[in-house]
C-alpha cells in the first residue's frame, strides 16, 4: 500500500459511497439516520473528555486528526477559538465545508497521510483524534503521528486519542459471495476487507516512546488491549523564566 495517496483514495471512495456510515458505522448503511450522526459527535467528545480528564477552553487552538464531514469538529468549534480540522480525503473535506458552512472558527485541511506537515511547530493546545488512527495499516505512520503531535502542540498542551491495540481485529476476514455480491449491487458497504479500513494495531509501549520522542509523557490510558484504547498525552511545560 503506497501510503497516504493510497489512503486519500480509498476514502474519497468512501465519501461518495456513503460518508456518515463510513465515520459511523453504528448507523445503517442503506439508510444513515443524519441527525443521530451529528448528535453522537457531541455524545463521543463528551464522553472521551470526561474518561481521560481533559478539558477544552474558550480560548484554545485545537487540532483534529481525521475531521472526516466534522462530526466531531462541530461540538469541538463550538467550545474553543479555532480548529484545525484535518482530513487526507478532499472528498470528505468538501463534504465537510458543504455541510458546516457556518463554523467561521474552522480551517478545513488536507493533510498528506503520514504526518502533520504544514501545521506549526508549538501552534496547538489541543489535538484530538478519535476511530482514526486505527485505519492506518502501517503501525509506524500510526506511531510517526502520534510524536508530531507533540511536535505542534504548545508546552502544556495535550493530546487525546485513540488507538487498537488489539491485532486481532485487523485480519483479513472471509466475507460471503452473498454480503460480496450485495456490495456490488450497492446494498451493502465496499471496501471492508481494504487495508485502509482493515488498519493495524499497536503497543502501548511504542505509543508511550513515540509521544516522548515528541517532548510528551502518557498521563492516561483507558481500554489498553482493545480496538478502543484511549490515551491522553501531554507536553512538558516550559521551564520557569530564571
Amino acid at each position: 500500500m503506497s501510503g497516504g495517496r493510497e489512503m486519500a483514495r480509498f476514502w474519497d471512495k468512501r465519501a461518495r459511497e456513503n460518508a456518515y456510515f463510513f465515520i459511523n458505522n453504528t448507523l445503517s448503511y442503506r439508510d444513515p439516520d443524519a441527525e443521530r450522526f451529528w448528535q453522537s459527535g457531541e455524545k463521543d467528545l463528551d464522553k472521551l473528555l470526561e474518561m481521560l480528564g481533559a478539558q477544552l477552553h474558550a480560548d484554545d487552538d485545537v487540532l483534529e486528526i481525521g475531521c472526516g464531514v466534522g462530526r466531531m469538529t462541530r461540538p469541538i468549534a463550538a467550545r474553543v477559538r479555532r480548529v484545525v480540522a484535518l482530513d487526507v480525503s478532499e472528498k470528505m473535506l468538501d463534504r465537510a465545508r458543504e455541510v458546516n458552512a457556518g463554523l467561521r472558527n474552522v480551517s478545513w485541511v488536507r493533510g498528506e497521510g503520514s504526518s502533520l506537515v504544514g501545521i506549526e511547530d508549538e501552534s496547538i493546545d489541543a489535538c484530538i483524534s478519535y476511530v482514526v488512527l486505527q485505519h492506518i495499516p502501517d503501525p509506524k505512520i500510526v506511531l510517526a503521528y502520534v510524536t508530531e503531535m507533540g511536535r505542534v502542540l504548545r508546552p502544556g498542551g495535550w493530546a487525546l486519542f485513540q488507538v487498537s491495540t488489539d491485532q486481532r481485529v485487523h485480519g483479513l476476514r472471509r466475507r460471503r459471495l452473498r454480503k460480496r455480491l450485495r456490495g456490488l449491487a450497492g446494498r451493502a458497504p465496499k471496501g471492508l476487507d481494504h487495508p485502509a479500513w482493515r488498519g493495524s494495531a499497536v503497543e502501548v509501549e511504542d505509543v508511550r516512546r513515540a509521544a516522548a520522542r515528541g517532548g510528551m509523557a502518557l498521563e492516561r490510558v483507558v481500554g489498553e488491549g482493545t480496538q478502543f484504547c484511549l490515551v491522553l498525552a501531554r507536553c512538558r511545560a516550559a521551564a520557569p523564566a530564571a
